[in-house]
C-alpha cells in the first residue's frame, strides 16, 4: 500500500480533517486537547505532538485515537484516487497485483484468451470472516468512519460550487464531532451476538454492493488487454467468490459459543440471505417489464411459467395474477414465490437448494437471449445470478472449530459413561491404543451415550453442537455449513475422534456397510512440530476407508478434495517469524504431494492474522510466494478482526482487496500449470536459515526470566482486561506462554514497540550465513534483489521482516523495559533483543543494498509520521501501567478507575500502528 501513497494528496486531506477536528474541540471548550493534536500544520513536517496535562489525559487519548483513524482515511482516499488517475492514464498494468498486470503477464507468457478464460471459470475464492479479539473499535464507530469516508469521496468531485463544497465540509466537521461524542472503546465486553452483527453488516450490506464493481473491474481489464469480450459472456465462466464465517461456530477456548449460539447464527444467516435475494428479485421484476405486445415470449418460457405456477399452487396463481401481459415479470414473481421460508416447513413447490433458483434464473436469462435481449440478460439477470452463486440461501458457510484436547476430554467422558476400562485416561493414551479404539468404534452403529444421558461438560458441548448440525442438514442441507476443524491437530487420532463424536450425535451417514461424514473433517496444523509431522498425519488419515468415502460423497464435481488448515499465528509464536514461514512452506509442498499420492486434491486454508507476526502481508506477494502447485485455483483464507474493517469497510477499498485475491489466484494458478520448481540450492539454504532462526528465537523465549520480562515489559495484563472481543485471551486460563493465544502475544509486543514476532531470529540466521556460508548468503541476495533471479518466497519474507523491523523502536523498547523490576533480567533480555534488532538491520541493509529508510522511503515515511504521534502515547501508557499495577497490588480500589484510561491508551496505540494482533 505504501508504495502507492500520494503524500501531497494525503497532506491536503489530512489538513482538512485535522482542521475540522480542531474546530470541533475548540467549539466544545477542549482547547488543551486541540493544542495536543498531532500533524496540526502539515502532514509531512517534523512536528511532534505536544504533551498534555494529566487532567486531560483521557480526552487526549480519545483524540489521538480518532486522529489516527483520520490519517488512515486520508491515506485510503489517496490510494483510491491514485488508482483512478492511473486507470485514466492507462497505467494499471503497473498496479501491483491488478487484473491488468496479471493479464498482461499471462499474455506475455504465451497464454491466449480462451486459456485464461477457462481458468477464470475454475477459480474459487473464499474469505472467511472471524471475530478474533483484534477489533478495538465498536460497530457504531465503524459506521461513523464509513460515513466520513464517503464524504471524502464526495469532496473529490470537481463539480461542486463553493457553497456546495462548504456544505460537504460542514458535514465532515459534524461527522468528526459525532465520533468525538460517541467514544471508540467497548465499555462492556462484547457478546458473540455483537460480533455477529458486525460480520453480518459486511455480508449483508457491503459485499453484495461490491460484486458488480468487482465484475466491472474484470471486464474492463479484459477489454484493455485486447481479449475477446465474448469469452466472458457466460455468467458461469467467472471466478466464484463465496464467504465463510467463524463467528458463532468457532468454539476453540471460547465457552460462550454454545450449541444455541451456533443454531442462532445459522438461522440469522439464512434469514438474511433470503431477505437479500427477495429484495434483488423484487428489483429484477421491476426491471424486466418487457411487454408481450412488443416481443413474443419464447414457447419454452411460457411452458415453464405454466408448470412452475401449477407446482406452487395458490402462491403460483397469485404470481400469475399480476403483470399478466409481462411474462418475464411473471417469471420473476414465480421465483420469489418459490423462495423457501427462513424457518418452518417449506410450502409446496418451494426451492430446497439455491442451485434450483440458479437454474431457473439461467432459464429466464436464456429466454431473454432468445429474443435478442442479450444486453438485458447481462445487465439485469447476471447481477442476481452472482448473488445467488455467492450467498445462496445461507450467506456464508459456518465452520465449527474445536481444540483436539477438548475432544479428548469429551471422549474420555463418553468412554467413562460407557464403562470402557481406562476411558477416563483417554487423553494420555498412546497413539496406537487411541487409533485401535477409534477404529473399533467406527465399525459399530451404537453410540456411547443416549441423548438424555449426563455426559460431562465437554461431551455435552460437542454433542450438542453436532446435533445442531444434524438438524440443519435435515432441514436445509449442507449449504450453510463449512468444515469441522480440529485445532492443534497432533495425530491422525485427533481427526478420527471427530468421526466417533459425530457418530454419537447422529451426524454420520451410511451407504450400506460404508459410513461417511457429510461435513469435511479438517486438520489445523499450528506448531512447528505439528507442521513437520503433518505429512505423516495426513497420509495416515487419507488411508482410512471412512475418510475416502466421505471425500467422495462430499465432492461437488467428482474430485475428492481434502481441506487442510495451516496456522500462521501459533507457528510464529512457537518458532518465530522465519522458522514459521519456512515450516509452513515446506509443509504445504509435502502435503500436496501426499494428496497426489492418494489422488486427492489438497485445498489449503490459510489461517493468516492481521499483523506480520501472524502471517499478514500484501495479498499479491503472499500469493506469489506460495509453494508451486499448492494453490490450484482454490483459495481459502481468514480475514481477522480489525483487518475486516481496514479492507472492506469502504466499497472502493473492498473491491481493491478482492481484486488482489482473485487476480493473484488466477496468475499463480496458470503459472503453476506450466510447471516449475524452487531453484536449487535455495530450499536447502532456507532449511538452514530457518533452523538457525528457530534456535535464536527459542534461546530468547526459553531464557530464564523471559515470561516475567514479557508480562512486565508489555501491557499484556491490560490487554487481557480489554473489551475488544468476546474470546478469552488464554485457552484454559493458565498463566503459561503455551496457554496464551497468539493474538494477545503479538498485540502485547506491538503495543510496546518490540514487534518481536515479526523479525526476531532472522538477523542471527542471516548473519550466520554471512559468517559460515557466504556463498549461500550471496544466493539469497540474488533471490531478493534481481528481477530475473528474484525468488518470491524469500523476497516476501525479507520485505515483511523489514517492515516489522521498521515498526519496532529501540527507544520505546527501553521505555517499557523499565517496567521490569528485576535489574538482572531486564538488562540481560533487553540487551539480547536490542542486539538482535541491530544485527537484523545490518543484514537487511546488505540485502537491500542501502539503509532501509533509503531503500524503502515511502514505507518509512508512513511509519515515521505515525511514530512521532505515538511517542507521547507510549510515555503516557508506561506511566499508567506503573500506577495501575501498583494500585492493583495495593488493593486500594484505584486500579478500576485507572483501567478505563489504560484501555483508551491501548486503543489509541493500536490505531496508530494500524493493527492490534
Amino acid at each position: 500500500m505504501a508504495s502507492r501513497l500520494d503524500a501531497p494528496k494525503i497532506d491536503a486531506t489530512l489538513t482538512l480533517l485535522m482542521g475540522s477536528f480542531a474546530t470541533v474541540l475548540e467549539g466544545l471548550g477542549e482547547h488543551e486537547v486541540a493544542r495536543a493534536l498531532p500533524w496540526r500544520e502539515r502532514w509531512g513536517d517534523g512536528a511532534v505532538a505536544a504533551a498534555w496535562p494529566e487532567a486531560k489525559a483521557e480526552s487526549c487519548l480519545q483524540a489521538f485515537s480518532i486522529a489516527f483513524q483520520l490519517l488512515h482515511q486520508a491515506e485510503e482516499n489517496a490510494i483510491a484516487q491514485g488508482r483512478r488517475a492511473r486507470e485514466v492514464a492507462g497505467g494499471l498494468v503497473q498496479e501491483s497485483g491488478s487484473w491488468d498486470q496479471h493479464l498482461a503477464r499471462l499474455k506475455a507468457d504465451g497464454l491466449d484468451g480462451p486459456a485464461i478464460a477457462a481458468a477464470l471459470g475454475e477459480l474459487r475464492i473464499e474469505p472467511v470472516l472471524t471475530a478474533h479479539p483484534t477489533e478495538a473499535k465498536r460497530e457504531t464507530v465503524l459506521h461513523h468512519h464509513r460515513a466520513l469516508y464517503r464524504l471524502l469521496v464526495d469532496l473529490e468531485n470537481t463539480m461542486w460550487t463553493p457553497s456546495e463544497r462548504a456544505a460537504l465540509e460542514a458535514k465532515v466537521t459534524a461527522g468528526i464531532e459525532r465520533l468525538w461524542r460517541t467514544g471508540e472503546v467497548y465499555l462492556e465486553k462484547p457478546a458473540v451476538a455483537d460480533e455477529l452483527r458486525n460480520v453480518l453488516h459486511y455480508l449483508r450490506q457491503v459485499f453484495p454492493t461490491v460484486l458488480p464493481w468487482l465484475e466491472e473491474r474484470l471486464q474492463a481489464a479484459w477489454r484493455r488487454a485486447n481479449l475477446d469480450p465474448a469469452l466472458l459472456a457466460d455468467p458461469l465462466a467467472r471466478p466464484r467468490l463465496v464467504f465463510g464465517d467463524w463467528v458463532g461456530g468457532d468454539r476453540d477456548g471460547h465457552p460462550l459459543v454454545t450449541a444455541e449460539v451456533t443454531a442462532a447464527t445459522l438461522a440469522t444467516f439464512r434469514r438474511s440471505a433470503l431477505e437479500l435475494l427477495d429484495d434483488e428479485l423484487t428489483h429484477l421484476a421491476a426491471r424486466v417489464s418487457l411487454s408481450a405486445y412488443r416481443q413474443t415470449p419464447p414457447v419454452e418460457l411460457a411452458r415453464w411459467i405454466a408448470t412452475q405456477a401449477a407446482a406452487l399452487g395458490q402462491a403460483g396463481a397469485q404470481a400469475l395474477a399480476r403483470n399478466q401481459e409481462e411474462p418475464w415479470r411473471q417469471a420473476i414473481n414465480l421465483l420469489r414465490a418459490a423462495l423457501p421460508p427462513a424457518e418452518g416447513e417449506a410450502p409446496k413447490g418451494a426451492y430446497r437448494q439455491a442451485g434450483e433458483l440458479e437454474a431457473d434464473l439461467l432459464r429466464v436469462r436464456a429466454s431473454l437471449q432468445a429474443i435478442g435481449a442479450e444486453r438485458l440478460a447481462q445487465t439485469d439477470v447476471d447481477p442476481v445470478l452472482r448473488l445467488v452463486r455467492t450467498f445462496g440461501f445461507h450467506l456464508a458457510r459456518v465452520d465449527i472449530r474445536q481444540n483436539s484436547a477438548f475432544h479428548d476430554r469429551a471422549l474420555a467422558q463418553l468412554l467413562t459413561l460407557a464403562g470402557i476400562k481406562g476411558g477416563a485416561d483417554f487423553p494420555s493414551w498412546a497413539e496406537p491404543r487411541r487409533r485401535e479404539l477409534l477404529a473399533r468404534e467406527l465399525a459399530v452403529v451404537r453410540p456411547f451415550a443416549h441423548p438424555r444421558d449426563e455426559t460431562g461438560p465437554e461431551a455435552a458441548a460437542v454433542l450438542g453442537c453436532y446435533r445442531v448440525l444434524v438438524a440443519e442438514i435435515e432441514r436445509h442441507g449442507t449449504g450453510g455449513l463449512g468444515a469441522l476443524i480440529v485445532s492443534m491437530t497432533r495425530s491422525a487420532a485427533d481427526l478420527f475422534a471427530v468421526f466417533v463424536l459425530a457418530r454419537d450425535a447422529g451426524l454420520l451417514r451410511r451407504d450400506g456397510p460404508q459410513v461417511w461424514c457429510p461435513l469435511p473433517v479438517v486438520p489445523l496444523f499450528e506448531t512447528i512440530e505439528d507442521l513437520r509431522a503433518a505429512p505423516e498425519i495426513l497420509d495416515a488419515f487419507l488411508r482410512e476407508p471412512i475418510v475416502r468415502h466421505s471425500l467422495e460423497r462430499q465432492a461437488d464435481d467428482g474430485e475428492p478434495v481434502q481441506q487442510v488448515m495451516i496456522g500462521y499465528s501459533d507457528s510464529g509464536k512457537d518458532g518465530g517469524f522465519a522458522a514459521s514461514f519456512w515450516a509452513l512452506y515446506r509443509a504445504q509442498r509435502a502435503l500436496a504431494d501426499i494428496g497426489a499420492r492418494h489422488r486427492v486434491r489438497i485445498r489449503f486454508f490459510h489461517g493468516r492474522g492481521g499483523t506480520i507476526g501472524r502471517g499478514a502481508g500484501p495479498n499479491h506477494r503472499f500469493l506469489a510466494a506460495l509453494p508451486p502447485g499448492t494453490l490450484g485455483g482454490d483459495l481459502r483464507v481468514t480475514e481477522q478482526g480489525e483487518i475486516i474493517a481496514q479492507k472492506y469497510a469502504n466499497r472502493v477499498t473492498a473491491v481493491n482487496h478482492l481484486e488482489l485475491l482473485l487476480a493473484g489466484t488466477l496468475g499463480r494458478t496458470l503459472r503453476d500449470r506450466r510447471g516449475g520448481e524452487d531453484p536449487a540450492p535455495l530450499p536447502e539454504i532456507m532449511d538452514r536459515l530457518a533452523e538457525t532462526s528457530l534456535r535464536a528465537y527459542r534461546a530468547l523465549v526459553e531464557a530464564p526470566g523471559f515470561l516475567s520480562f514479557f508480562e512486565c515489559a508489555t501491557p499484556i495484563d491490560a490487554i487481557e482486561q480489554s473489551r475488544i472481543g468476546s474470546r478469552p485471551a488464554r485457552r484454559t486460563g493458565q498463566r503459561t506462554l503455551q496457554d496464551l493465544r497468539a493474538i494477545p502475544w503479538v498485540f502485547a509486543w506491538n503495543q510496546a514497540r518490540f514487534v518481536l514476532p515479526g523479525w526476531f531470529g532472522l538477523g542471527t540466521a542471516l548473519q550466520t550465513l554471512v559468517d559460515e556460508a557466504p556463498e549461500a548468503f550471496d544466493a539469497l541476495l540474488r533471490a531478493k534483489a534481481g528481477d530475473g533471479d528474484r525468488w518470491a518466497p524469500f523476497h516476501y519474507m525479507a520485505s515483511n521482516a523489514a517492515t516489522a523491523w521498521a515498526q519496532a523502536s529501540p527507544e520505546i523498547m527501553r521505555l517499557y523495559a523499565e517496567l521490569v523490576p528485576d535489574d538482572a533480567v531486564r538488562g540481560r533480555l533487553l540487551q539480547q533483543i536490542l542486539d538482535e534488532h541491530a544485527r537484523t538491520a545490518e543484514v537487511l541493509e546488505r540485502l537491500y543494498g542501502a539503509p532501509l529508510a533509503e531503500a524503502r522511503p515511502r514505507i518509512h515515511r508512513v511509519l515515521e509520521v505515525r511514530h512521532r504521534a505515538l511517542v507521547p502515547l507510549h510515555h503516557h501508557q508506561v506511566g499508567l501501567l506503573q500506577r495501575w499495577r501498583a494500585a492493583g497490588a495495593a488493593g486500594n480500589g484505584e486500579a478500576d478507575a485507572l483501567l478505563r484510561t489504560l484501555l483508551l491508551s491501548v486503543n489509541a496505540i493500536a490505531g496508530g500502528l494500524g493493527a492490534t494482533g
